[in-house]
């Protein structure tokens, strides 16, 4: 009863505003304080007041927003530990496929080419500086394409 006296003077002080408002010949703003003003009334007549006012005073709903927040606090959490560990579940989804699409072991795919022509050590030492050939391998003449070629024939004796 006392939340709908309150909302019922503040509705009557905002008419009063606006009325001033107009007065002075702001009509745009004197409707704009009126159209806030009907708020509270509106409100009150629609009953969003009293369902406020039963909510605010029971135990069992202050409650339940305990229980909302601890939800939302344990989420957060959970997306702060996620972000932190830099691995989201689409790169986790992406790493499985592509450990289960591997075929060959990650080192088997560069290629052998050795300067004396056995696979010993160095093999893994050529193996290794990949970032650079490729470098190279552009900006030489079409004529130097064949030479992987030529070495991997040589290397089986043809």
């Amino acid at each position: 009863m006392l939340a709908e006296t309150i909302c019922s003077a503040v509705s009557a002080a905002g008419l009063g505003i606006a009325a001033v408002t107009a007065y002075r010949k702001r009509f745009l703003t004197a409707t704009r304080i009126a159209a806030y003003s009907l708020v509270p009334v509106g409100l009150v007549l629609t009953g969003v007041v009293e369902w406020v006012a039963g909510i605010a005073f029971k135990p069992s709903v202050w409650l339940g927003f305990g229980v909302l927040g601890l939800s939302w606090l344990l989420f957060m959490t959970t997306r702060a530990i996620e972000r932190r560990s830099g691995s989201t579940r689409a790169e986790r989804k992406a790493a499985r496929a592509a450990g289960r699409n591997e075929a060959v072991a990650p080192g088997a795919s560069a290629p052998s080419l050795g300067a004396g022509g056995g696979a010993g050590p160095a093999v893994t030492a050529a193996a290794e500086p990949q970032a650079k050939p490729k470098k190279k391998q552009e900006a030489a003449a079409p004529g130097d394409d064949f030479s992987d070629i030529e070495a991997i024939l040589k290397k089986h004796g043809i």
